[in-house]
Parts: C-alpha cells; structure tokens; sequence
C-alpha cells in the first residue's frame, strides 16, 4: 500500500498519489457541520440528516466532487468570536474523514500560536514540557491516522505568530521576540529556536508515523516571516505551506517568492483572492 508523496517530474514538484499518479490538489476549507447545529439554524440537521455527522459527511463529499474539490483541507470553522475567545471547532476524527472518502489533511495541535487566537499563551518552544507534548499529540493521533492512504499529510499551526502579533493577542507577544531581528546574533538564535521546533515536531511524527508527508505549519504570507524560520523548517517538511488573501497579483508574488527561496514544493493551504481593477 501507498501513501501520497511529493516528488519532482520535468522540473515541477507535484503531489504523487499512492498509485503514482500526479495529483493536483484542489481543496476545502472550513468543512464543518457546526453552522447547521447553532441555535437558531432551522430543522435541516434534523429533517435533512437526521442529526447525522455521518449522512452529513456524505452528502457534503458528493457536492465537494460535483463543485470540482478532491481534497478536503482544514475541517475547523469558527464557532464563537467574542473579546475574550476566538476558537474554531474541534478537527474531524480519522472515522469522520473515512465517511467522506476523499483525500485530506489533518491539522495537528502542537501550538495554539494562531494569529487569530485571543486567549492562549504563547508555548516555550524550547522547554523538555512542550517536547513531551508534541510527543503526545502524535501518539494520539498519528498513531491512528498513519496507516490511512487517504492522508495527504499534516499541518501544524494555521498562521503562527513567529514574529507578529494582531489587535487583541499583543498581550502574549509572538512564539519569538521581534527585536531578535534587529542583530545577527539575534538572527541566529531566532534560527536555532525555529531549529528546535521543527525537529522536535518533525520527530515527534516520525516516531508514530513514517508514512505521511510533512506539511508543516500554515505561514500567514501577508505578515512578517522571517527567512529564518523558514530556512530552519525546510530540513523537517515535506511542503511550505502558506495561507495568503488579497489580490491575484498579491497571492502569485508573495508565492513565486517563496517558491524561489528553497527547494520544497509550495501548497496554497487558504486564500481568497481577486483581480485588481483598473484604478485599483
């Protein structure tokens, strides 16, 4: 049995099926029944799936493949949006995504460093505890999923905090002190704290699943990343992975440049983008 991969064919990466075949993702996000189960939604969950995830799940993967998706990508939505909290819903269990039958990636929790979240404190990264964690949330997880060839691989964090911080997190800073920028030798040890947690995550897989690509956390493109961090994940990811909203001119730049950066495949994990009007 096979597993997807990532491999070069005529001087482009592509993503490899586990029969061998190219396959050009097409994904999904925010995949998640919770909006027909808020107060207030109407009878569908009922009437229409008999308060089902499962019938659920299936109708959802028929109309996915109809819409022209293959994959489904980040299942989370937003389930509540206040001044104290800022959190998505639960991710889907290795059954759930055996219900919609399609290729997928799954989101590992190994930070809550999310750009969006309002009320977790940032992680040591360098700490023996945050090590035992990660060693945790593999053996809970990828020990399950790692046999799966539906599996396109793992995400880590969706658009962490390396170096920046938005309105409503500047009270927990970034995973990283920003002025480390400012000095060579604070480069280098914002290198070698990028260093420690990608081997420590990458690590962390490998002991419970050798199968899966890698996909790493998910770069907010349009906010400050620094080359470090990005030159420190390259040795323990499979895939550079970006989310990246604004203008089609803005989604091609900001990935073309980081396409010429290093030798990884780029996967476009989140955007929305439009074209730029004349006069724009």
């Amino acid at each position: 049995m096979g597993y997807f991969g990532a491999a070069r064919r005529n001087g482009r990466w592509w993503l490899i099926t586990p029969d061998g075949a190219r396959f050009w993702t097409i994904g999904m996000n925010h995949i998640d029944s919770a909006a027909l189960r808020f107060a207030g939604s109407g009878p569908v969950w009922e009437r229409d799936f008999g308060g089902s995830q499962e019938r659920w799940l299936a109708a959802v993967a028929d109309d996915l493949r109809d819409w022209g998706f293959n994959t489904i990508g980040w299942t989370q939505e937003v389930v509540i949006i206040t001044d104290g909290f800022h959190r998505h819903s639960r991710p889907f269990t290795l059954e759930e995504y055996q219900w919609a039958g399609m290729p997928y990636c799954h989101m590992l929790p190994f930070t809550e460093a999310h750009q969006w979240q309002v009320e977790v404190r940032q992680p040591d990264l360098l700490s023996p505890d945050f090590e035992e964690w990660c060693d945790y949330v593999a053996r809970d997880e990828c020990a399950r999923f790692r046999d799966d060839p539906k599996l396109i691989g793992y995400f880590y964090c969706d658009c962490p905090q390396w170096v920046h911080t938005r309105s409503g997190t500047e009270w927990r800073g970034s995973l990283a002190d920003p002025s480390l920028l400012d000095s060579a030798a604070g480069r280098r040890k914002l290198s070698a704290i990028a260093d420690r947690y990608y081997q420590v995550t990458h690590d962390a897989i490998r002991r419970y699943d050798p199968n899966h690509l890698i996909l790493g956390d998910r770069w907010e493109a349009n906010a400050p990343l620094p080359e470090e961090v990005v030159r420190a994940a390259a040795p323990y990811v499979d895939v550079f992975s970006f989310q990246c909203f604004g203008t089609v001119d803005n989604i091609v730049e900001k990935m073309r440049y980081w396409s010429d950066f290093g030798d990884h495949p780029i996967l476009l994990a989140d955007a929305a983008g439009h074209v730029r009007a004349p006069g724009d």
